[in-house]
């Protein structure tokens, strides 16, 4: 029988990338889902998936308590993954109060309403490699400061402190995940860089990289994420664990402009030379993870070459040109 055959499931952030993604699979398992829904966003996984005739919502914002605690008690919550935030380094630059209100607080809020729930057996808080900031040494590992520096980097290093800062005050059992740059079908956010390259390649132009080309990141296959978070939280029934962050990335770490020739070549299309536009500023050069305990301790790899998850979402986006 599946672990989570059953199993009460609570997710914040129900209509964004990841949380759309994650729900399904979760529905897919047999969970009993409940998704916390603060917008209805048109292109979402959540909508184009039909997963409100698969799941449980609860309609409000993870920064209102009374939402959060009813939603867990009345529905008798066993896990919670908390995805919920603003997770677009343009938009919080922009805006950081917003920014911090969503995941800062939102995360405080959050922690306390499971604090205060008793029959929860495991919390998951997405985090993020932008957590870490500037270190001089990479591949980044999970004993490593959180330096964020930024109006976006330094809410993720905010949140990852406050939800572990629960478990050793309060023994909640939580965990939190470490994340690269999400890709994969169902991105409709065309400022991130290969959503937004492919989009150009299907419409015949050439793509623009706001940067120089350099700097160097880390990019996890949207599926090869859900595994991610269900091997961790499938995990922590090993009390052991608990406390703990863990680094999903992919041991393939590509510089931007390298990156959009690969999806240039994968799409035939090599004629469309990228445009450079060296704008970028402020901009860390280089981030990408060590997931060296994830693989020992939870065993999970991801399930592809950055290649082959680069041709199954070029191939998504050509399916689907009538959405974008």
């Amino acid at each position: 029988m599946s672990f989570w055959r059953g199993r009460h499931v609570f997710v914040t952030g129900g209509t964004g990338f990841l949380g759309g993604c994650l729900m399904e699979e979760l529905a897919d398992l047999g969970a009993a889902v409940v998704g916390l829904v603060r917008d209805d966003v048109a292109h979402s996984q959540f909508r184009a998936r039909r997963l409100f005739d698969r799941v449980d919502v609860v309609r409000g914002s993870v920064e209102h308590y009374e939402t959060i605690e009813r939603a867990l008690n009345e529905y008798e919550i066993d896990t919670v993954f908390h995805l919920a935030a603003q997770a677009i380094v343009g938009v919080a630059n922009r805006n950081p109060m917003s920014t911090f209100e969503t995941n800062i607080k939102g995360t405080w809020v959050l922690m306390e309403a499971c604090r205060r729930s008793p029959g929860l057996s495991r919390v998951v808080v997405a985090s993020s490699d932008k957590a870490y900031g500037r270190h001089d040494q990479l591949p980044y590992e999970e004993h490593f400061p959180l330096r964020g520096e930024h109006p976006y980097d330094v809410s993720k290093s905010c949140a990852d402190l406050i939800a572990l800062s629960y478990h050793h005050t309060y023994a909640t059992p939580v965990c939190v995940t470490r994340c690269g740059n999400l890709f994969g079908p169902g991105d409709m956010n065309f400022s991130r860089i290969i959503p937004g390259t492919i989009r150009s390649v299907l419409a015949g132009s050439r793509p623009i990289i706001r940067s120089d080309g350099s700097p160097v990141r880390d990019y996890v296959y949207v599926r090869d994420a859900v595994s991610a978070y269900l091997k961790l939280a499938e995990g922590m029934d090993d009390a052991s664990i608990h406390g703990q962050a863990f680094n999903f990335g992919t041991g393939e770490p590509v510089p931007v402009l390298d990156l959009t020739w690969r999806i240039l070549k994968l799409a035939g299309r090599p004629d469309l030379e990228p445009v450079v536009q060296n704008l970028g500023g402020g901009e860390i050069h280089a981030q990408y993870l060590s997931s060296g305990r994830a693989n020992e301790i939870l065993g999970w790899w991801p399930g592809a070459t950055l290649d082959q998850r680069l041709g199954e979402t070029i191939d998504w986006y050509s399916a689907n040109r009538d959405r974008l």
